[in-house]
């Protein structure tokens, strides 16, 4: 996405009902940090049933990239768990429509292209255990910046299930020594949300060849005392699309999260 501030409401919604509304109203297009905040944000995989099964098992498999929060039934836009008044079709900021592994349109809405025999898929985000990092007194230079977190492909492997496979894609923020210590602490305790980094330093190591210029969401600076912080994120499931090539499929814009009207502390671990 190109703006961080781009199609952001003036008053930062309190609940994640109002998130919900503000997309379904077209008056929220863009990324969903750092609002409604203490509510739980996910990412969205949506695919045609017959495809559902191997997808859950890759993400039984893979855990951290895609830890699975929420499923639909087939054919419904519902999830009631997640949240009484919740729409799959028109509650995102910001979609991508997948056709043959292709990506091919990025609507505000994908009621129109909806069918009967979708899955919703729910993963956990790392944009929920941000809320604790900045309740606990760390700093989030793309927060601070109303930008959206810096999201990179890299060397690191999923494991297959059928014809889901490829990249995992990690979230990065820059920390301070001990900023990064304390975080690592923090985001343990949020397994269902990526829970601790992958990987800390060199982005070369796992694989990135340029950390200014990430693959998904804005650019943020490193300074010559931070360290960057990377965890497992949930746009991981779009590489697999790519490489698996499903009929059709859609999923969240990056950083346009569905924000669900569960707890951030119903998902901690203490």
């Amino acid at each position: 996405m190109a703006d961080g501030t781009a199609g952001h409401i003036a008053t930062k919604p309190a609940l994640g009902i109002d998130v919900r509304l503000a997309a379904r109203n077209g008056t929220l297009t863009g990324h969903t940090s750092h609002l409604a905040h203490g509510f739980v944000q996910g990412n969205l995989v949506v695919l045609p049933k017959d495809l559902a099964g191997d997808f859950l098992r890759y993400c039984q498999l893979n855990p951290k990239p895609c830890p699975l929060i929420g499923i639909s039934d087939p054919g419904s836009p519902h999830i009631p768990a997640l949240g009484a008044d919740l729409d799959i079709r028109t509650d995102i900021p910001r979609y991508r429509v997948w056709r043959h592994g292709a990506l091919v349109d990025e609507p505000t809405d994908v009621a129109d292209v909806w069918r009967d025999d979708l899955v919703s898929f729910v993963l956990g985000c790392s944009f929920t255990f941000e809320a604790a990092l900045l309740d606990d007194g760390i700093t989030l230079r793309h927060v601070a910046c109303g930008a959206n977190v810096a999201m990179y492909r890299t060397s690191i492997s999923t494991q297959a299930a059928g014809t889901f496979q490829g990249p995992t894609v990690v979230s990065m923020r820059p920390l301070k020594a001990a900023d990064a210590i304390r975080a690592i602490q923090i985001t343990s305790r949020f397994p269902a949300m990526h829970g601790a980094p992958i990987h800390i330093g060199d982005p070369g190591l796992i694989g990135i060849r340029n950390i200014a210029v990430p693959d998904y969401g804005d650019p943020v600076d490193v300074h010559a005392d931070e360290i960057p912080v990377f965890w497992a994120c949930g746009v991981t499931p779009q590489a697999a699309i790519a490489a698996a090539k499903p009929d059709f499929a859609i999923t969240h814009a990056p950083g346009a999260m569905l924000v669900t009207d569960r707890r951030n502390s119903e998902y901690a671990v203490f």
